[in-house]
């Protein structure tokens, strides 16, 4: 398979007062088009500054990332953004919906920075909407959905620019155990239909959805494992309805 992440000696250090905090001391990972990957470690063990460098959200002080053949690592704000955009969809623990909005705005948003017309920002929106289960909900408010229904809003956000790489940090983590079932099923169906998905997780049992599990400890790669029988291997599409 065609490599789409390709990390070559990814370091990342902070200055805090008179401490130099190594986050990241030196990453080298490659992950495919089409993989659907966890990354998990402690709090501390560089995960979620990983996830920001993926996802072009930092840059590394030092070592090369290369995204699509692309090297990004060099790149500036600017051109980090257009990558962004064009590449990756990003899914957040706190949904950060924009709570004026109806579920159809929110999702719509991003392809306003895209510049897309209005009528296919909302085409697009109920499109994808539709996909993650809420054809019926498209004009609720998030005061008005529930935790995991939300979740899903943000999903459809996430997919709306069509993107080719999904980020999620702790997606589940505010949902109740049955919601965090359904969610990590529609992630299933959702790879299973084409995107590389890269997830950070805490919890065993979220992670185990995924087909690889990398683990971080002290901000470099403890462990590297391919799952044989990933829970979501079977999975089928959801009808939501809206009880998530």
């Amino acid at each position: 398979m065609k490599t789409v992440i390709d990390l070559r000696g990814i370091g990342r250090s902070y200055v805090m007062g008179q401490e130099h905090i190594h986050a990241l001391s030196s990453i080298t990972l490659n992950i495919a088009r089409g993989e659907y990957v966890a990354l998990m470690g402690p709090s501390g063990s560089g995960k979620s500054t990983l996830m920001n460098l993926i996802g072009c959200l930092d840059s590394p002080t030092r070592g090369a990332y290369f995204l699509s053949g692309q090297e990004v690592s060099r790149m500036n704000d600017r051109q980090l953004a257009e990558v962004r955009n064009r590449e990756i969809g990003f899914v957040f623990q706190t949904f950060n919906l924009l709570p004026r909005l109806s579920a159809l705005e929110n999702v719509a948003m991003p392809l306003v920075y895209a510049g897309v017309s209005r009528t296919e920002r909302l085409e697009r929106a109920a499109e994808v909407l539709d996909r993650v289960g809420l054809a019926s909900r498209m004009r609720h408010k998030p005061n008005e959905l529930s935790g995991g229904q939300r979740q899903r809003v943000a999903l459809a956000r996430a997919l709306v620019n069509r993107p080719s790489i999904l980020l999620a940090d702790e997606p589940t983590g505010n949902l109740d155990t049955k919601t965090s079932i359904d969610i990590m099923g529609l992630f299933s169906d959702i790879h299973a239909q084409g995107n590389t998905i890269v997830l950070v997780t805490h919890e065993e049992e979220i992670a185990r959805y995924a087909h690889r599990i990398v683990r971080l400890r002290d901000g470099n790669i403890e462990s590297d494992q391919v799952e044989t029988m990933p829970f979501g291997y079977q999975s089928t599409q959801i009808d939501a309805g809206a009880q998530a």
